[in-house]
């Protein structure tokens, strides 16, 4: 278990390279494209740093804020404030803001930059259902983003993605309008050639994106199950648990596309089947149930 977390972290990070390599070489081609010049690889890492800079201050506020998720009252539900104080305490963490969201749909997710900022936000629908130890594996999966950071990395991926998707939808808009003619004439066969690359890039770098988004998250989930099944000791209440809100047929109704990754199990339902699955932001049920079986 311990070289699968090790092995993931390593994977997710020569990710996150790769993405921004690839906002860089959009930014490249298109100022070579273009009249832009090397100007055009300098705005677009700025584009995608501006971006990421953004959220990694303000994007537990705004996915909050979209979930419409509500603090935690100690009063009304002190055993889900006690369960995550409890997981916190072991897990050598800071112990997280809690929130609630309002749906019989049963998920959850974390957010925040960091251990000191994290937030746990999970649906009346997750408490109302699980058992004592089905609801500690739901929450220590959530508690272990926080202390493994794939929070911030998930956040820096879909920054990232969604760079690529602009910097990629400027790159057209500028060929729509004439801004790389004069660049191909002047530079002929070359610059003919950067034409067509450019195009050619700018219409498959942001599935590009989304797949490699899409594995980020993937490999998150998995190393977040294993951490949660170390810190329980009880890997059949987290697989337990998977199971229910899988088997489960609400579609969570504050969910979207943007937030769906943050989820420990896909929130919008229709997104499992046909084409769809391609983009699935995490690996099957199935799949993860049978590796905590077999723990």
């Amino acid at each position: 278990m311990y070289d699968q977390i090790t092995a993931n972290k390593l994977r997710s990070t020569a990710l996150i390279v790769v993405f921004v390599l690839l906002v860089a070489l959009i930014g490249y081609v298109f100022g070579q494209a273009t009249e832009w010049g090397y100007l055009g690889l300098v705005a677009a890492l700025a584009v995608a740093f501006v971006m990421a800079w953004g959220s990694y201050w303000y994007s537990d506020k705004i996915v909050l804020s979209i979930s419409r998720a509500r603090p935690v009252d100690r009063d009304i539900e002190p055993y889900l404030v006690n369960t995550i104080e409890g997981l916190a305490i072991a897990a050598g963490l800071p112990v997280p803001k809690a929130y609630v969201i309002d749906d019989p749909a049963p998920n959850a997710f974390a957010t925040g930059r960091n251990p000191e900022h994290g937030a746990v936000a999970v649906t009346t629908g997750l408490v109302q259902m699980m058992s004592r130890q089905e609801l500690e594996g739901v929450i220590a999966h959530e508690l272990s983003h926080i202390k493994n950071y794939d929070t911030l990395v998930q956040t820096l991926a879909a920054v990232l993605a969604g760079s690529v998707t602009l910097v990629s939808e400027w790159m057209l808009r500028s060929f729509w309008w004439g801004g790389g003619r004069r660049r191909s004439s002047e530079n002929g066969q070359f610059g003919a050639i950067m034409m067509v690359v450019a195009i050619v890039l700018a219409l498959l770098a942001p599935v590009v994106a989304v797949l490699i988004q899409m594995a980020i998250s993937r490999r998150r989930e998995f190393l977040a199950d294993a951490s949660a099944a170390l810190l329980t000791r009880y890997p059949p209440g987290l697989a337990s648990a998977l199971r229910k809100i899988s088997a489960d047929p609400h579609e969570l109704r504050s969910a979207n596309k943007a937030t769906e990754s943050l989820y420990i199990a896909n929130p919008l339902k229709h997104r499992r089947r046909g084409m769809n699955a391609l983009f699935n932001t995490h690996p099957p049920i199935e799949e993860r149930v049978a590796l905590l079986e077999a723990m």
